[in-house]
């Protein structure tokens, strides 16, 4: 699917000599990295374009997954339980099976119905309803 990410003017900061990116979810500054530049376009681009309120969004919470311990991306809420999972990969990063398998992977313990990953670049996104997985072409609208 094609993204049109949203004009996006993030806080950045150099400290050491090393750069950080203020998290207006986390309300933190995070050291910048490549995977850290896709996840806050993510994040502008879910609250600005698809209107997701920025109160029911998560970002990188551990959940357990089996015995493993496992740290999410985003997962936004809707209704309090969990609704749409993001896995951000740096802009390098293919979006393959590899990666679809380690969202699935998460989604057995989140449970949620819209999977979505993403580098940037290419974005892959997932409907599951009744244990059926389709392809989907845009990020659903929260409502």
């Amino acid at each position: 699917m094609i993204i049109q990410y949203p004009l996006y003017q993030p806080e950045i900061k150099e400290e050491n000599e090393k750069e950080f990116i203020f998290d207006s979810i986390r309300k933190q500054w995070i050291r910048l990295t490549p995977e850290e530049w896709v996840r806050q376009n993510f994040i502008n681009y879910l609250i600005k374009e698809k209107k997701y309120p920025a109160s029911l969004i998560a970002i990188e919470k551990e959940i357990k997954v089996g015995e493993m311990r496992k740290r999410f991306d985003i997962l936004v809420y809707k209704e309090s339980t969990p609704w749409l999972i993001v896995e951000c990969k740096e802009l390098k990063t293919p979006i393959n099976d590899a990666v679809a398998k380690q969202v699935i992977t998460y989604n057995i313990q989140l449970q949620v119905p819209y999977l979505i990953i993403t580098n940037g670049n290419t974005t892959r996104g997932l409907y599951i309803s009744n244990g059926q997985y389709e392809n989907i072409n845009a990020v659903p609208m929260y409502y």
